[in-house]
């Protein structure tokens, strides 16, 4: 995994940091520097050679609560919140979910998603391709993922599917996060599974459309060349301590962006909403659409 100064993160298929960890790092190396102390001064401090302190700093390793806790005192961190979230942060790199089942060999960057959408309050969507994965039905997502891959095993395609099937169960959790999507009309003219599939997949789509916690637009062909010609991505709006996060997937992995990072894709998808029509259209989009599938 590969990380720039900017907050770009590049998630291969194969264990490695999470964005916990990198997250936590890159604040206690922040804090460390700004108090002016060495990796050594750090380190004594808390009984830790200074390799260790690096490799909390970068991530590859996480950081215990209690030397969380004392780093901050050692970098002389008084403000209530501050701590907080730190120490809270702190908490969560040890924490698991029910994605930790999972092998990070076969679901890389996945893994750090289905994270980010437990903890978002929102998340925004751009697909021109399919139908997002957390409304997908299970014959739809079968379809997609063969076809995404026609290389794998049964027993490959039947992980990554029953995986996106799991993460569907958060929409139904206490808070969940608001999702907001913005889809490309050709979506629903690519034939995915028969038409057998496509009208129940559309037909699905059209009930969350009805949902008080989601929201669909849809950009229709007649509005021409748009702002994101380049693909589909996700923006996760984070509560504290974490920052907003834009995801995008690539033949190399996943990528993450945060900070500075993650504004182009938010000035995207607002020049995607300016051309995108207002939700009850939409519905109404969709539902004719789903009617030419029978």
């Amino acid at each position: 995994m590969a990380k720039s100064e900017k907050g770009w993160f590049a998630m291969a298929g194969r264990r490695g940091p999470t964005l916990r960890t990198q997250w936590l790092g890159k604040q206690l190396r922040e804090l460390r520097e700004a108090a002016k102390l060495t990796l050594r001064d750090a380190g004594d401090y808390i009984q830790r050679d200074p390799a260790t302190i690096s490799r909390i700093e970068s991530g590859l390793v996480p950081a215990r609560t209690p030397d969380v806790i004392a780093l901050l005192n050692l970098y002389g961190i008084s403000n209530k919140a501050k701590r907080e979230g730190m120490e809270r942060l702190s908490r969560e790199v040890w924490q698991t979910g029910w994605w930790d089942g999972y092998t990070p060999e076969a679901l890389g960057g996945m893994l750090d998603r289905a994270w980010l959408e437990s903890r978002a309050e929102r998340i925004r969507i751009y697909e021109p391709m399919v139908i997002p994965g957390l409304f997908q039905t299970r014959e739809y997502a079968s379809a997609v993922i063969t076809a995404g891959d026609a290389g794998a095993s049964p027993e490959r395609i039947n992980q990554w599917l029953e995986f996106r099937m799991a993460r569907q169960k958060m929409l139904e959790s206490d808070p969940h996060p608001r999702i907001e999507m913005i889809l490309d009309e050709a979506l629903m003219h690519r034939v995915i599974g028969g038409p057998r599939v496509m009208s129940a997949q559309l037909r699905r789509l059209a009930l969350a459309a009805d949902r008080p916690d989601v929201e669909v637009r849809i950009i229709p062909f007649s509005v021409g060349a748009h702002a994101s010609p380049n693909g589909g991505f996700l923006i996760f709006d984070m509560p504290d301590p974490y920052p907003d996060v834009a995801y995008a997937e690539t033949r190399g992995g996943a990528v993450y962006a945060e900070s500075d990072g993650a504004d182009s894709f938010m000035r995207t998808y607002d020049s995607l909403q300016t051309i995108a029509l207002i939700p009850d259209a939409s519905a109404k989009f969709i539902r004719n659409a789903a009617k030419r599938f029978g």
